[in-house]
């Protein structure tokens, strides 16, 4: 069985917002239900666990039968840190079952099904799978207020999600992980710790997380383009 992980406790603070940025609407639609669509949408995953801020979690279950989430397992309250959150949403998988976990950021709502097929079944060969895009721009490392040198972007490439991985590495992963450092900003540096490969899956630009309201404008123009 795949599960994925749909991390959503973000308190969303660079949104500006009194709302968490997963529950500002898109086209009239709250921006999580837009990341779960294409989830449902999606063969190769079975359930789908939510990890939302505690306070969130009555409200998302009221509208989840409104939105057809029919794949939704269990709604875990969140931690401190994304780390600590997707932690607390892999604890939730029953082992027995679990096969391929994704981790997905709940404002990524323009993953496709396409993408998700192909970092999943890459896991599923490989162990560890994530989905990547290039790096456009010229890259700088810098130091003390100065460029140190130019990189090659060549061999650069974004993190995105999802994030794929055996359910016996990733529990492996966070085993010894400080989830309460906020410099984990995804699973992959963990499993890199252990020394695993990771392949890579190239995925489109279009998958963006929102988190400005200026995200939200981009994204509102992508729904408005297809």
């Amino acid at each position: 069985m795949n599960i994925a992980i749909i991390a959503a406790a973000g308190a969303g603070t660079r949104m500006a917002s009194d709302r968490p940025k997963q529950f500002l609407l898109l086209a009239g639609t709250p921006v999580i239900f837009h990341t779960l669509k294409v989830f449902e949408q999606c063969d190769s995953i079975d359930e789908v666990i939510v990890v939302l801020p505690a306070e969130e979690s009555a409200g998302f279950l009221s509208l989840a039968g409104k939105f057809g989430v029919r794949k939704l397992a269990r709604v875990v309250p969140g931690g401190a840190t994304r780390a600590d959150s997707v932690k607390r949403g892999l604890m939730a998988i029953r082992s027995a079952t679990a096969e391929i976990v994704a981790v997905h950021d709940g404002v990524r709502p323009f993953v496709t099904v396409e993408e998700l097929d192909a970092t999943i079944a890459a896991a599923k060969s490989d162990g560890a799978a994530i989905l990547v895009a290039p790096a456009t721009d010229t890259i700088k490392q810098v130091g003390d207020g100065a460029v140190v040198k130019t990189l090659d972007r060549g061999t650069l490439r974004r993190a995105l999600t999802p994030q794929c991985f055996r359910y016996e590495l990733l529990r492996e992963a966070y085993q010894n992980a400080d989830v309460n450092d906020p410099s984990l900003t995804d699973e992959s540096a963990l499993v890199e710790q252990l020394g695993k490969r990771v392949s890579i899956v190239e995925g489109s630009a279009r998958n963006i997380k929102i988190t400005t309201a200026e995200d939200l404008a981009i994204a509102e123009a992508i729904l408005a383009a297809d």
